[in-house]
C-alpha cells in the first residue's frame, strides 16, 4: 500500500468524525428546541387551569385536604404522569395533578388574603416568582450551561426540607415552617435550571414530564414566597 495514502485516510476519518459530532449536537439542539416549544405550551395551559382551580378554592372556602391527603394526593398523582408518559392518557393525568395542586393552594391564598395587607402579599409573590422564572430560563437558555450536575444534591435538599416541614407542622413551630419555606424557595429555584437545562441539552425529550417538572418548581417558589412574604410579614 502507498504510504502516502496513510495520512490521507487519517484525514478523512477526523474529518468525518468532527462531521458526524457537529450533525448530533445540531439534531440535540434542535431536538431540544422542540422539547422546550412543547413544554412552555403545556405549562401555560396547566398554570391557568391551575389557576383557575385555586381561584374557585378560595373563592368557594373549601377546606385544606389536610397533609397527609396531600401529600397521598400529590405524590399518587405523580406516580401516574410518570406511568402515563407514553401514553394518550398522560396530558389528562398532567392536568388532574395540576387541578389538584391549584386546589391545595387555595386555602394559603385564602388565609394570606385575611391577613393586613394579604393582596400586596400575592401580588409580591406572584411577581417575584415570574421573573426569577424568566430570568433564569433565559440564562440557561442563552449560556447553554449543564445543571445536571445539581441533580443530587436538589434532591436530597427536597428531602430535607419535606422532613422539617412535617417537623414544623405537627410539632407548631412557626419559625421552623419559615425556615424551611426559604429553603424551598432557593431549592426551587436550583431546580428551574436543572429541568431547563436538561430540556436544552437533550437530557429531557419528554415534554411531558418536563411541563411537570417547571410547573413542580414555580408551585413550590410560588408557595414558599407566599408564605414568606404573607405570614412573615403578619404580627401573628
Amino acid at each position: 500500500m502507498d504510504p502516502r495514502i496513510q495520512p490521507v485516510r487519517a484525514e478523512f476519518s477526523a474529518a468525518s468524525s468532527t462531521t458526524t459530532s457537529a450533525s448530533a449536537s445540531a439534531l440535540a439542539l434542535i431536538r431540544g428546541h422542540r422539547v422546550l416549544r412543547n413544554t412552555y405550551a403545556l405549562l401555560s395551559l396547566t398554570l391557568l387551569f391551575s389557576a383557575g382551580i385555586a381561584s374557585l378554592s378560595t373563592a368557594w372556602h373549601l377546606p385544606a385536604p389536610g397533609i397527609l391527603l396531600t401529600l397521598a394526593g400529590y405524590f399518587g398523582l405523580l406516580f401516574l404522569v410518570y406511568r402515563l408518559q407514553h401514553s394518550v392518557w398522560a396530558l389528562p393525568s398532567v392536568f388532574a395533578l395540576t387541578g389538584f395542586m391549584g386546589y391545595t393552594l387555595g386555602p394559603l391564598l385564602g388565609k394570606v388574603m385575611s391577613l393586613p395587607g394579604g393582596g400586596n402579599s400575592v401580588v409580591l409573590a406572584l411577581g417575584a416568582t415570574g421573573v426569577t422564572f424568566l430570568a433564569l430560563s433565559a440564562w440557561v437558555l442563552a449560556t447553554r450551561r449543564d445543571f445536571s450536575f445539581m441533580g443530587g444534591f436538589l434532591f436530597a435538599g427536597m428531602v430535607i426540607a419535606l422532613l422539617a416541614g412535617l417537623a414544623a407542622v405537627f410539632f407548631e413551630l412557626p419559625a421552623l415552617g419559615l425556615a424551611v419555606a426559604a429553603m424551598v424557595a432557593l431549592l426551587a429555584a436550583g431546580l428551574m435550571l436543572f429541568e431547563t437545562s436538561r430540556i436544552v441539552n437533550g437530557g429531557e425529550t419528554n415534554y411531558v414530564l418536563a411541563t411537570v417538572g417547571l410547573y413542580v418548581s414555580l408551585y413550590n417558589l410560588f408557595a414558599s414566597l407566599l408564605t414568606l412574604f404573607g405570614f412573615g410579614g403578619s404580627s401573628e
